[in-house]
């Protein structure tokens, strides 16, 4: 079959799984955020931030397919995550192969009611597909079972459907987000995300004793400033195989004994495509079908920052195959929180002071799959210029059959 006539069928699948999803029977595209979807405007989009309830944090979401591109060159066919939250709902399900990876960043705050909408649009190269998606909020303590996404105990929302999740959002800290339905198989396809909570402290002033210096963002409620940071930066572990993604798009059985990612990444790009500060173009496979000019990796991993400056790195691994370990020579590393916890012992009086301080300085972090950590780069005395971030499991620093790529980014200090 000629390409033209590939494309032409493409595009004919793309449109009946997008058109045919929306009319089922009983299927629909309904947006619940807030008291009384008092969130919502008269389109059905998400009102902007300034037009909700103080206590209210609202996003829409959309799960489908896509591609994205490697940096060996390599098209993917993936499965994934796409921010609809201002699309009018009648028009989401125009959504076709709009997938991103890494998935939109949830970037949310200790004390609000978050309510996450999930809108699955259908696979547009997979019709013969009906399966269910779902939005686990990875390691969030005071879930009530139907919001966990976990499918024993919860609920998957079908093509052409739409579900609210709702999260009271109590404690601050580095979490992730994925599919669990099907677990294994959509991690690997793609549906992974970071998810962080900012502690109600941030906003106020305080001083480190450790450097004396007033800081007025943190990663928890310290109550000393001694989380304080400049900057943060999530940066997501994950790999990829090319084989499982192919035989996937070529609808063959999967190979799930023989998994081995061929691509390390972080946020969802390999390097040097992890240090371009622009979202990648569009894989042409995408374009081909839907003629969307729209980035499916928009995410870079590049970290700027100037002499003096305290970075956040917000790391996270949702690899459903492999440990990684990072580092950054040249760089001080310091771990104050991990698995979304402070590295802090009990108070000796209820609360009143602190407990004992359990960071520790590192050279480097070994994170498993569904591991956080959060890491404080101090910048002062280090001398400007370009350092690197990469993993030390040398056979992950490669783009299948490439080196000198995968697993890394550069931290780039400018002088003051």
């Amino acid at each position: 079959m000629s390409s033209k006539k590939i494309r032409k069928t493409l595009r004919t699948l793309a449109t009946v799984a997008a058109v045919g999803a929306s009319s089922w029977a009983s299927a629909a595209v309904f947006v619940q955020c807030g008291p009384n979807n008092s969130g919502v405007d008269a389109s059905g989009a998400i009102k902007p931030a300034a037009d909700l309830p103080a206590n209210v944090e609202c996003k829409h979401l959309t799960a489908g397919d896509g591609f994205i591109s490697m940096a060996d060159g390599r098209s993917l066919y993936t499965f994934g995550f796409t921010d609809v939250s201002a699309v009018p709902a009648a028009d989401v399900m125009l959504d076709s192969l709009a997938a991103v990876f890494a998935a939109p960043t949830l970037e949310l705050t200790e004390g609000r009611d978050f309510y996450l909408t999930l809108t699955n649009v259908s696979m547009a190269m997979r019709p013969d597909l009906f399966d269910p998606h779902t939005v686990h909020f990875h390691g969030f303590a005071q879930q009530p079972p139907v919001f966990d996404g976990m499918p024993e105990g919860s609920f998957g929302v079908n093509m052409g459907s739409s579900a609210t999740y709702f999260y009271r959002l109590n404690d601050p800290g580095t979490y992730m987000y994925h599919c669990h339905q099907e677990a294994t198989e959509h991690m690997q396809m793609g549906m992974l995300g970071n998810l962080y909570v900012k502690p109600r402290q941030d906003g106020s002033s305080k001083t480190d004793p450790a450097n004396g210096r007033a800081y007025t963002k943190f990663v928890y409620n310290d109550g000393d400033g001694s989380t304080g940071y400049d900057q943060a930066v999530p940066l997501q572990l994950s790999s990829m195989d090319h084989v499982f993604h192919e035989l996937h798009l070529a609808v063959q059985p999967l190979p799930f004994k023989f998994m081995k990612d061929t691509y390390p990444m972080i946020n969802g790009r390999g390097y040097p495509d992890t240090v371009n500060p622009s979202p990648l173009p569009a894989p042409a496979e995408k374009t081909a079908v839907t003629g969307d000019l729209s980035s499916s990796q928009p995410v870079s991993s590049r970290v700027d920052a100037k002499v003096g400056e305290r970075v956040l790195l917000r790391l996270s691994n949702l690899s459903v195959t492999n440990y990684f370990t990072v580092t950054a020579l040249g760089l001080p590393m310091k771990v104050v929180g991990s698995g979304a916890r402070q590295l802090r012992g009990p108070s000796p009086d209820g609360g009143v002071t602190p407990g004992k301080d359990l960071y520790y300085d590192t050279s480097s972090v070994t994170l498993g799959g569904g591991e956080s950590a959060e890491v404080l780069v101090d910048t002062t005395g280090v001398a400007p210029g370009t350092y690197f971030l990469y993993t030390t499991n040398l056979n992950h620093l490669s783009n299948f059959d490439q080196d000198n790529g995968g697993m890394m980014t550069e931290i780039v200090i400018a002088a003051n």
